[in-house]
């Protein structure tokens, strides 16, 4: 008799246990990581009336995307694939947010016009870039941006 009750025991504590790992995994929560660039800040300047397409006045992040400004005035855009910008999605291959990378969970990613505004009011805000084919985020903060068709912007970002 003894033996019966303590196989019921057994059972019953092994039954309880796999109940309890169930629960545990219903609460586990879907995270998603992000590869963020959080090494030391560099400074990337285009000088007024540069040549967007020198290697020099370009800023090229990564194989994927080479940020840099025209001349004619307008925003930013990404040399590696665009020879010109596009307000509704220059610079193609990029998001980005206003905010810092360690609000990065809650931050809501657009186009760059989308989610300045008028590009030439970027200057002094807190940016997250996203570089959508590599998959990384990075801080930016603009701190010139020229106008009357001149082409020039500065910026500094993080590294990885």
């Amino acid at each position: 008799m003894k033996k019966i009750q303590l196989l019921i025991l057994i059972t019953l504590i092994i039954a309880c246990s796999k109940e309890e790992e169930v629960i545990n995994e219903s609460n586990v929560t879907n995270t998603q990581t992000y590869e963020i660039w959080n090494g030391p800040l560099i400074t990337f300047e285009k000088v007024d009336g540069s040549d967007p397409t020198d290697v020099l006045n370009q800023d090229r992040i990564t194989e994927n995307v080479w940020i840099t400004r025209g001349n004619n005035g307008g925003q930013i855009y990404n040399a590696k694939i665009e020879t010109a910008p596009d307000k509704s999605e220059s610079p193609i291959g990029t998001e980005w947010a206003i905010g810092n990378l360690d609000q990065i969970e809650t931050l809501e990613f657009k186009d760059f016009r989308s989610a300045v505004g008028k590009p030439q009011d970027v200057v002094g805000k807190n940016l997250v870039l996203h570089l959508m084919d590599d998959d990384f985020y990075l801080s930016v903060k603009f701190s010139s941006w020229s106008q009357g068709q001149k082409g020039g912007f500065s910026y500094e970002r993080s590294t990885q």
